[in-house]
């Protein structure tokens, strides 16, 4: 038996429809009914209702260790996919009680029910930093404690120091680092990006991101997990673009105008600020933090060789499959 977390989410949801073809069985964590729709929705934009009957749904919490037990019962393979993204400081208790705490405890009960096989997804936000003069960042880059991360990051990371932990206890583990990852049927993540386009987003930078598409991690995945590829970390992008050629690609996909109004990093500065003091004179939720008016001008390369060589893995055209997740998202509409 396969046990997935995160089944409800992009990259979960794929996984749970690619291991199903697979001929494979599965059980899936979920918190509430109504999110299992998102996961449904997927499988018959896909034709595979009857696939998604197959599922052996277990309602529970990576941080409720009595639901957990009762899940991990007669698992012999683990992808761990939950996780919490907001880029909001004030979550950032919230974030390190899903991303490291539950981490911990899925790795603790995969020892304890004598787990084989444990996948964890993480991010490219977990990579290491460049040094000055350098752009380039492979799995082997170093994390800098001293550069100013956003809390998302500092979780995942941490988040991977517990699977490394687990390791040296004998659990044979993979981890594979994404980039913002697209795919049909979910109005999350990315798909919030789909939707900023189709208003009509008129704000673009110039700085740089890694993408892929939720085939390839799903495929990824579990091939490495097939082929016992283990103590290894992977970086899964597709290609490294700039943010203003994505946001001009997906206008055109989805017949919207282009964004036109270049935001230089002083205006993202401001941004920002402006953002915090909006956040606590009317007790909102962040939208732009400084974290993220970073990354916006960051302009690192990601090294996909070494998942490449390993697998000799061709990625999915990302200009071909960008087309069919805006076509997807427009159909919803």
């Amino acid at each position: 038996m396969i046990l997935v977390t995160g089944g409800t989410g992009m990259v979960g949801a794929h996984l749970l429809l690619h291991l199903l073809q697979q001929n494979e069985a599965v059980r899936a964590i979920y918190r509430s009914e109504k999110s299992l729709l998102k996961t449904k929705n997927l499988f018959q934009l896909e034709n595979c209702l009857d696939l998604f009957d197959k599922i052996d749904w277990i309602q529970a919490d990576i941080n409720d260790i009595p639901a957990l037990e009762k899940a991990f019962t007669n698992v012999t393979e683990v992808y761990h996919c939950a996780a919490l993204i907001s880029f909001d400081p004030k979550d950032e208790d919230q974030l390190r009680k899903v991303n490291i705490e539950g981490t911990a405890n899925m790795v603790n009960c995969a020892l304890d029910f004598g787990v084989e096989k444990f996948c964890y997804v993480s991010s490219i936000a977990a990579l290491g930093d460049t040094k000055n003069g350098e752009k380039i960042i492979t799995e082997a880059t170093e994390w800098n404690p001293e550069k100013n991360h956003g809390d998302y990051a500092l979780t995942k990371f941490g988040a991977e120091m517990e699977v490394w932990r687990a390791s040296q206890e004998g659990l044979n583990v993979v981890v594979v680092n994404p980039g913002v990852i697209f795919g049909k049927g979910f109005k999350s993540g990315s798909g919030e990006l789909l939707q900023k386009i189709e208003k009509g987003f008129p704000y673009y930078t110039k700085g740089s991101t890694g993408i892929t598409s939720a085939q390839d991690i799903v495929a990824i995945m579990t091939e490495l997990m097939n082929k016992n590829i283990f103590g290894e970390r992977f970086t899964i992008v597709s290609d490294n673009v700039i943010l203003q050629d994505l946001l001009n690609t997906l206008a055109d996909n989805l017949h919207k105008k282009r964004p036109y109004f270049y935001v230089k990093p002083y205006i993202t500065s401001m941004a920002w600020r402006l953002d915090w003091l909006v956040s606590k004179l009317l007790f909102q939720k962040r939208t732009f933090t400084r974290a993220t008016a970073k990354s916006s001008h960051s302009v690192d390369i990601y090294d996909n060789s070494k998942i490449i060589q390993q697998l000799n893995y061709t990625f999915t055209p990302m200009k071909d499959y960008l087309a069919t997740v805006s076509l997807a998202h427009q159909k919803a509409l």
